[in-house]
């Protein structure tokens, strides 16, 4: 394997705890040494980057060996919240019983629902330590081509072994209905855009008209993951090219496995894009040797066996869906809800990801 270092300093660290989000040391640290095991003294506490939606922090305790334990604590955040978000109960939950059937999942180690804690439910996990490929890799680390395209490939390898989980041996039939996902999906995410919008982004009618017309008369149910994108995985450092794990569960459920993968496909940004696309990227798939989105699907399909016409269906869900997420976050900026700059010009943003769905309609794309 080509590398410019050693992959090892190339592991994803945790930074400083972000202002008036810190951790009550004195009521976590005894609920912590009662329920997990192995935990002596006080942690040093860090606090991984973003927090628009659940709060993750490392805590690593010095033991005499000098070998640090490190676990993971997740949260919601502070607010109120929609219904049914940030269910860290679910989430727990869901992966403790995922974790047999699915290795990638990190191992569950306590869960409380005692807000007095530290002010929200919480969970504690394993903690990954490993490489995760965020917008570009980590500085003085690269792979090159065939080692690239390797990665792409068992990411790809990872959501299919995901999408053929038997989720029923796996006790999760009642994390959700099932049976009619696609039509809830498509009715769900129209009404969530048309309640978000506002008078400088488009109605999208043709756009909407065109899913609720040509969604597919079957639909396969099983396990999905719905946020796969690379950096939600966890590379191994000693093999960077192997997945160890999978983060980010909050949107796992009964779906259809060409819907999740229209999802991932939202985000990919390939080297050729324009440079409006290029402007959002998030994960290295803009390397040389990683697949475009046409050979993600066609990888896709191949492995699985699925018999599919055309795909553009789920490239526009993909598009539409991340075009509605995009202008929730606009309206409550142009709301004065939040006033974070970076929103401002996200409306321009919808008019172009409805552009790429009509273009995907229109087989342009």
């Amino acid at each position: 394997m080509s590398t410019t270092a050693s992959a090892q300093g190339a592991i994803d660290q945790a930074g400083s705890v972000r202002q008036g989000e810190e951790l009550n040391l004195e009521t976590l640290n005894p609920w912590l040494a009662k329920h997990i095991s192995g935990l002596n003294g006080l942690p040093k506490v860090t606090q991984y980057a973003g927090g628009a939606s659940n709060w993750t922090y490392c805590l690593a305790y010095s033991n005499p060996s000098g070998i640090d334990t490190e676990v993971i604590l997740r949260r919601g955040p502070a607010g109120t919240k929609a219904k049914g978000a940030h269910d860290m109960g679910r989430e727990y939950r869901l992966q403790a019983a995922l974790k047999p059937v699915y290795h990638y999942v990190p191992e569950m180690l306590a869960h409380c629902e005692d807000e007095s804690i530290i002010g929200a439910e919480f969970y504690v996990m394993q903690k990954f330590n490993g490489i995760i490929p965020r917008k570009n890799l980590p500085r003085n680390f690269s792979l090159n081509v065939a080692d690239t395209r390797q990665l792409c490939e068992n990411a790809l390898d990872s959501l299919i072994e995901l999408h053929k989980v038997d989720y029923q041996a796996a006790q999760l039939s009642h994390i959700a209905k099932g049976s009619g996902y696609t039509e809830r999906q498509i009715d769900g995410w129209i009404g969530r855009y048309q309640k978000a919008r506002t008078w400088n982004v488009p109605k999208a009618n043709y756009v909407s008209d065109w899913l609720r017309d040509n969604m597919p008369a079957n639909e396969h149910i099983c396990l999905t993951h719905n946020d796969f994108r690379f950096d939600n995985l966890v590379l191994d450092a000693q093999s960077p090219t192997e997945i160890i794990g999978v983060l980010d569960w909050e949107l796992a459920t009964l779906g259809d496995p060409l819907m999740d993968l229209g999802n991932s496909l939202a985000y990919w940004v390939q080297a050729d894009d324009d440079k409006l696309a290029k402007s959002t990227r998030r994960q290295p798939t803009h390397l040389q040797g990683m697949f475009t989105r046409r050979e993600v699907i066609d990888y896709y399909l191949d492995k699985t066996g699925f018999n599919v016409d055309n795909f553009a269906f789920y490239e526009v869900y993909g598009l539409y869906r991340l075009a509605a997420i995009a202008q929730q976050i606009y309206y409550r900026y142009h709301h004065k809800q939040t006033n974070n700059p970076a929103f401002k010009n996200i409306w321009f943003f919808v008019h172009y990801l409805m552009w790429q769905c009509r273009k995907a309609i229109k087989g342009k794309r």
